[in-house]
């Protein structure tokens, strides 16, 4: 379980673009840096809704086939003491385990409202989702594999475990920040750290960007600039 932040930590944190927090993580060394992040098969479907940050809850699906009898969507509520065991706020991250993922969609208008009140505020699928409208009123965010007009045989095969969303793996209570830009796993043991660190790094990034604005502009003072450490 990633260790829980403050609530001005958190804020602080979710303020944030996801491009920004990659690029502090990156100073810390702690993975590879095309690690950690969704790939572009995955998109938020609510690019002007703010940034998400949230404690993942894991699911996998099917929904290409009927599902074994009792494991049928209605019959399953157990799921939802699960979404409870974690801190607030939540984000539900759930794998398509079908051949090919987005047959039907497990996420719609009444899933959402569901988990917006059990202390969600997003949802991440390979899948597929429904009901765009409705749910972007909502605030609730969306990022999804696909886009699917019906719900045909969605039903849950796993709760909890590894689950992997656009090559990205998440286990259950992993911090996940998420924006227009993507989907990226926040290491708990830094995540605290970040903000400062991306402070330092988004000033570097302001002197670079005032330079090249400038009338005083030339390439002796980038290669100046450019090289400065924050």
């Amino acid at each position: 379980m990633t260790p829980v932040l403050s609530l001005d930590q958190f804020e602080s944190l979710r303020r944030l673009e996801t491009c920004t927090i990659a690029n502090a993580i990156d100073t810390f060394d702690l993975r590879l840096r095309n690690e950690g992040y969704a790939d572009a098969s995955i998109r938020c479907m609510f690019p002007r809704l703010a940034p998400m940050l949230g404690y993942a809850v894991t699911l996998k699906i099917k929904c290409s086939s009927p599902p074994i009898a009792g494991n049928a969507y209605p019959d399953r509520t157990d799921w939802w003491n699960q979404i409870l065991k974690f801190p607030t706020p939540r984000v539900v991250v759930i794998q398509d385990v079908d051949e090919f993922p987005g047959n039907g969609a497990f996420l719609g208008e009444v899933h959402s409202s569901i988990l917006q009140a059990l202390g969600c505020i997003g949802a991440i699928t390979n899948g597929a989702v429904r009901d765009l409208s409705a749910v972007e009123s909502n605030r609730f965010q969306f990022f999804a594999g696909s886009v699917a007009v019906s719900h045909a045989y969605s039903h849950i095969v796993e709760i909890g475990g590894e689950v992997e969303i656009g090559g990205l793996r998440i286990k259950p209570g992993d911090l996940i920040h998420a924006d227009r830009h993507g989907i990226l796993s926040v290491p708990g043991e830094i995540a605290g750290q970040i903000p400062a660190v991306a402070a330092r790094l988004l000033e570097q990034e302001r002197k670079v960007i005032a330079l090249c604005r400038s009338a005083d502009f030339s390439l002796e003072k980038l290669r100046v600039v450019v090289k400065q450490k924050p």
